[in-house]
């Protein structure tokens, strides 16, 4: 019996989670198109969600080209496929390293913020003095954010991967002497529009499975101080899980496309 709970109870508390996440989504759609537009603070989330983010996904990007290369080189040595570099760094960046990785980095730093930021707002009863106030809180709060971070995650992954792109560059550069012109046309030559397109798509949905994750967990916050941490570090587990979730499904239909 006890057993048999211990095992029921974790289930039930996660599907009422993701049942009450899909109603906060629908309530996200529902009131996305109407008045008023909360202009002015969309392109302030914009700006704190791009501009700070930039410097973190843009380090990560580098090392990420920087170690990939040098990881990659050595055996493609060994097969006499060197020059295979630029083409293999710049598909695997783009179609599947540089979205997931800069997704999970902004889970890490976006995801958490916005989680902690609602929840010491809802504990210190800011959001209840908005709706006595007139104001609708979900509107100014939370369908400002999760746009922002639709919008601003395929900039950050587009900016990652050129990074991540020309780190890769450099090793080349200081292994065989190889020139940006040589090295640019090569990854030009490679890539395609069923590379880039998908890549792009996917990142529409990381950016927003990270606001609308990171919004819930902070707007529903309970049990006062102690509930911000939580919510700011739920919202980066459950963001985390959903992101390979979404790159799984966009994977195996991009695979679908392919194969027609």
């Amino acid at each position: 019996m006890n057993l048999s709970v211990k095992i029921v109870e974790p289930l039930r508390a996660f599907l009422l989670e993701v049942g009450e996440l899909s109603y906060f989504t629908g309530n996200f759609f529902k009131v996305v198109f109407k008045r008023p537009f909360e202009f002015k603070e969309f392109l302030r989330q914009c700006y704190y969600i791009g501009n700070r983010s930039l410097l973190l996904v843009g380090v990560t990007g580098f090392i990420i080209g920087l170690v990939f290369t040098l990881q990659s080189r050595p055996t493609l040595e060994q097969f006499g496929a060197a020059s295979w570099i630029p083409s293999m760094v710049s598909v695997s960046i783009i179609r599947e390293i540089g979205p997931i990785i800069t997704a999970l980095i902004c889970a890490g730093r976006i995801g958490s913020g916005i989680g902690a930021e609602l929840g010491s707002m809802r504990v210190t009863e800011q959001i209840d003095a908005m709706e006595v106030s007139g104001t609708n809180p979900f509107k100014y709060l939370v369908v400002t954010r999760v746009l922002a971070t639709t919008l601003m995650l395929p900039l950050l992954v587009f900016f990652g991967d050129v990074i991540g792109i020309y780190g890769s560059y450099l090793v080349e550069n200081l292994k065989s002497n190889v020139s940006i012109v040589l090295y640019s046309n090569q990854v030009v030559q490679i890539l395609e529009f069923s590379d880039v397109i998908p890549s792009t798509i996917k990142s529409f949905f990381f950016g927003f499975a990270i606001g609308i994750v990171g919004c819930f967990k902070g707007y529903y916050c309970k049990k006062g101080t102690a509930g911000v941490g939580k919510a700011a570090n739920f919202a980066v587990v459950y963001t985390s899980m959903l992101l390979f979730i979404i790159d799984f499904v966009a994977v195996f239909v991009t695979n679908i496309f392919y194969d027609l």
